[in-house]
């Protein structure tokens, strides 16, 4: 059965923490994918439903003029929500998203190439 409910989007949904099936936090609401009733890409003046949810750098990037390619938009389809409420509780762990490829892209080609980068100071108690 499928539950629909009207939302500001503003004030419900960006800026919101995004937490995964366990609790743990993932990241905040950045923007959004809204489509229309049939899934199709939303059009002006039309009823439009939100789609998937946008995590990661996709405001910073348009703040300065480029966009995220759509093959890397760190994204959450909106299915995967389970609750609006003071946080979005997903129905899935963490790792099954890809919202975090781009802070495993810095720790694996940045952080990792500092001396010292890849040593975890919490596993020497």
């Amino acid at each position: 059965m499928t539950h629909e409910r009207i939302v500001d989007a503003r004030l419900h949904l960006l800026s919101r923490q995004v937490l995964d099936a366990d609790g743990e936090p993932v990241r905040a609401v950045d923007d959004l994918e809204l489509v229309g009733p049939d899934g199709q890409p939303a059009r002006a003046g039309a009823e439009v439903r939100v789609g998937a949810i946008l995590v990661g750098p996709v405001l910073f990037v348009r703040l300065f003029g480029g966009a995220v390619p759509v093959s890397r938009q760190p994204r959450i389809a909106w299915e995967d929500v389970g609750h609006v409420g003071t946080a979005i509780e997903l129905t899935v762990p963490s790792d099954r998203l890809d919202a975090d490829w781009v802070e495993h892209w810095l720790r694996d080609h940045v952080v990792g190439r500092i001396p010292g980068g890849r040593h975890d100071p919490e596993a020497d108690g």
